[in-house]
């Protein structure tokens, strides 16, 4: 492990049996199930509780994971105020072909924005089960995480004085660029895809244009809407990697996605102002195992799931789900047979949404890849997505993640 060791000459410092770094969805249930069986954890969170609050990001959940917040308790507001996906559908060449999967599967998608997600997480852990938190601290590092010793040492925003906290166990739950992939040791196995293409992902301020999500398929790139709100809608545009947000004016947004998204059948779309703009370049990462010494990784820190199949969150809250159940048995019973089997059990869900986003991803950019062979592999697939009852309930299955054990 390339952790650091402890400060010399640490006088006393307070005890957690766990540390978990980062206050996500995939941190916050962790620690709420934690508490739940009144097992004291520490959450350390580089950002401030407004900030995680407000955060844009994911709002699709599957729904074995709301049954498995619904479980531990941390799903009544998102039941309450979540809206009921059932079907989604495709505009190619104009046409609108409709996939209602609730009617091939029984099971729907529920939208719920991650921010309010994590406002729930954070209010129930913090200000409910009495969880400790701590946010906006600086300089993370974490010591022994190959000892049965580690500890997690971190700046005090208020005071600037160095804490060092020692621990049972560190829980990685930072993301890609957090703290905790930074003292991977050189043997950790970490396959990476690169799609090639970048989306640029859009907030507007107008109500959605359609009822449910629809995909774009067009020579001139793909596009996607996705309901979020009666007053605000997602948006996503094919460009090329690494563009410039700047780049992309208020009338040049709404001319392409007029274009790409258009059906003959269809008004234009409902137009409004832009409240976010921003290129995210299509990458996937799985980092195996999702385990090292006494440090567990979970959510973005051990696995990345380019948008393309909404896949991140559930991922997130299946590894927590996994992860503090584990703990739980091992820290109130002595049984380490969740915990030694933790990463294998994610990986299997983790590599069935990886293959099925890299699926996708051909059915979205395969018409504007300049490539005469893929566009016409794609139209086939479409064509058979939409004629074959098989096809289309293979893909239900997958789009609505009933495919993987959960």
């Amino acid at each position: 492990m390339t952790s650091t060791p402890a400060p010399p000459n640490s006088p006393a410092r307070p005890r957690f049996p766990v540390v978990i770094v980062g206050a996500g969805p995939a941190g916050l249930t962790i620690g709420n199930i934690l508490r739940a069986a009144s097992i004291d954890c520490l959450v350390l969170e580089v950002e401030t509780r407004e900030f995680i609050e407000r955060r844009p990001r994911a709002g699709v959940i599957e729904e074995w994971a709301v049954r498995g917040l619904e479980e531990r308790g941390l799903a009544a507001n998102l039941l309450q105020r979540a809206e009921l996906h059932t079907q989604c559908e495709f505009r190619v060449e104009r046409e609108r072909h409709r996939f209602s999967y609730t009617e091939l599967t029984g099971h729907h998608h529920f939208v719920y924005p991650q921010p309010l997600l994590v406002t729930d997480l954070v209010r129930e852990y913090a200000d409910v089960r009495g969880g400790a938190i701590r946010f906006g601290v600086r300089d993370v590092q974490l010591h022994g995480m190959d000892s049965d010793r580690p500890t997690v040492s971190y700046t005090d925003p208020v005071s600037g004085q160095r804490e060092l906290v020692h621990c049972e166990f560190v829980l990685g739950c930072d993301g890609a660029r957090g703290v905790t992939r930074s003292v991977l040791p050189p043997q950790a196995g970490i396959a990476r895809q690169d799609y090639g293409i970048g989306w640029l992902a859009l907030l507007a301020e107008a109500p959605p244009s359609s009822d449910c999500v629809v995909f774009g398929i067009h020579p001139r790139g793909f596009a996607g809407h996705m309901p979020r709100s009666p007053e605000v809608t997602r948006y996503y545009l094919e460009c090329p990697p690494g563009d410039d947000p700047e780049n992309w004016s208020h009338e040049r947004v709404w001319t392409e996605l007029q274009e790409r998204l258009a059906a003959a059948d269809r008004p234009p779309l409902t137009e409004g102002r832009l409240i976010e703009k921003r290129v995210l370049d299509m990458h996937n990462y799985v980092v195996e195992p999702m385990v090292f010494g006494r440090l567990f990784l979970a959510g973005d820190a051990a696995h990345l799931t380019a948008p393309i199949a909404a896949k991140g969150m559930n991922l997130a809250l299946h590894d927590a789900f996994l992860l503090g159940d584990g703990l739980v048995a091992h820290l109130t019973k002595g049984d380490s047979s969740g915990l030694d089997g933790y990463s294998a059990a994610c990986l299997g869900r983790v590599w069935d949404y990886q293959e099925f986003s890299q699926w996708l991803s051909d059915v979205y950019h395969g018409m504007s890849s300049g490539d005469a062979y893929r566009a016409g592999t794609t139209l086939a697939r479409l064509r058979r997505l939409f004629e074959s009852p098989a096809a289309a309930a293979s893909f239900a299955e997958q789009y609505l993640g009933k495919s993987s054990a959960s």
